[in-house]
């Protein structure tokens, strides 16, 4: 089964977010606006209880994170993604780090760019033009998030939240 790691930001950067993904992100049906801390990966059921047991461990031995986002910007020309830029502060970095190591170790296979994405699979010309409109925008935005999901990918594509954790144990 394919899992995922991820962070829900509030209902306030989500309305911004899908105000551009309805439009522009194929995948707006399959999951709300998030902020990828590991991307899909796959593990059997077994694993996944051990997988569960450590982000239990890692998410008590962690704090609530300050999510500052600063601009819309692009992977191009590696990639035609659009997405809010998330700044990497100390605490998003170190979790990031932590959902490599243990059951869960792996090499990365693209740096560590915390982001939303609000558009993706753009030809060029579309990608240049609401790359442009959307960098005459400003963002300036900050919450603090409590918790990050572990995702699973449903047979239609789809992903929904397996289990939540929250950040220093809900203390």
């Amino acid at each position: 089964m394919k899992y995922g790691i991820v962070l829900f930001p509030s209902k306030k950067l989500q309305d911004l977010a899908n105000s551009y993904r309805k439009r522009y992100d194929p995948s707006y049906a399959l999951i709300p606006p998030h902020l990828t801390l590991r991307p899909p990966f796959e593990s059997s059921e077994q694993e996944a209880s051990q997988v569960v047991s450590q982000l239990r461990q890692i998410a008590k031995e962690s704090h609530p994170i300050v999510l500052k986002l600063t601009k819309y910007s692009s992977f191009a020309p590696v990639n035609n993604v659009i997405y809010i830029k998330a700044e990497p502060t100390d605490e998003l970095k170190e979790l990031n780090e932590q959902l490599y190591s243990g059951v869960l170790a792996a090499e990365p296979e693209y740096s560590f760019v915390p982001h939303v994405t609000v558009a993706q699979n753009l030809s060029d010309d579309e990608h240049s033009d609401v790359l442009g409109q959307l960098k005459m925008q400003e963002v300036s935005h900050e919450e603090v998030i409590d918790r990050f999901h572990l995702m699973y990918q449903l047979e239609n594509g789809s992903w929904t939240v397996y289990e939540t954790f929250l950040l220093g144990g809900g203390e």
